[in-house]
C-alpha cells in the first residue's frame, strides 16, 4: 500500500502546487490592482454604453446583428482555407460549392446593408 502512495505523490505535489499557483493569481488583482481608475477608463467604450450602469440594462439590437454578421463571415473565412487547399483534388464540383456558397452570403451581405444593419447611427 506504501508503494501505491509514494507513486501517486508526485502528482498530488503537481496538484498541490497548481491549486497554490492558481489561488495567487486570482487573489493578486484584488491585492495589487489600481482602485481609482481615470476619467477615460469611465467613460463609455466602442457599444456606446455607460460601463457601470444596471447590469439588466437592454441592449441595442444593432449590437446583436453586427456581433451575428461578425460570425457569418467568420465561417466563411474558416471555410475558404480547406477548400483552397485542397482545390486540385475536388475538381469542378468543388469549385462550384464553393461559388453557391459565397453567393449566398454575398446575397445576405447585400440584404444587410440594404436593410441598414451595418450602419451604426
Amino acid at each position: 500500500m506504501q508503494s501505491v502512495a509514494v507513486q501517486y505523490l508526485p502528482i498530488a505535489i503537481f496538484i498541490s502546487i497548481a491549486g497554490v499557483i492558481a489561488l495567487a493569481l486570482m487573489l493578486a488583482p484584488f491585492l495589487l490592482a489600481y482602485k481609482q481608475p481615470d476619467k477615460e477608463k469611465l467613460s463609455p467604450y466602442e457599444c456606446g454604453f455607460e460601463p457601470f450602469d444596471d447590469a439588466r440594462m437592454k441592449f441595442d439590437i444593432r449590437f446583436y446583428l453586427v456581433a451575428m454578421l461578425f460570425i457569418i463571415f467568420d465561417l466563411e473565412a474558416i471555410f475558404l482555407f480547406p477548400w483552397a487547399l485542397t482545390f486540385k483534388e475536388i475538381g469542378d464540383v468543388g469549385f462550384w460549392a464553393m461559388m453557391v456558397f459565397l453567393a449566398e452570403l454575398t446575397i445576405g451581405l447585400i440584404y444587410a446593408w440594404k436593410k441598414g444593419a451595418l450602419e451604426w447611427d
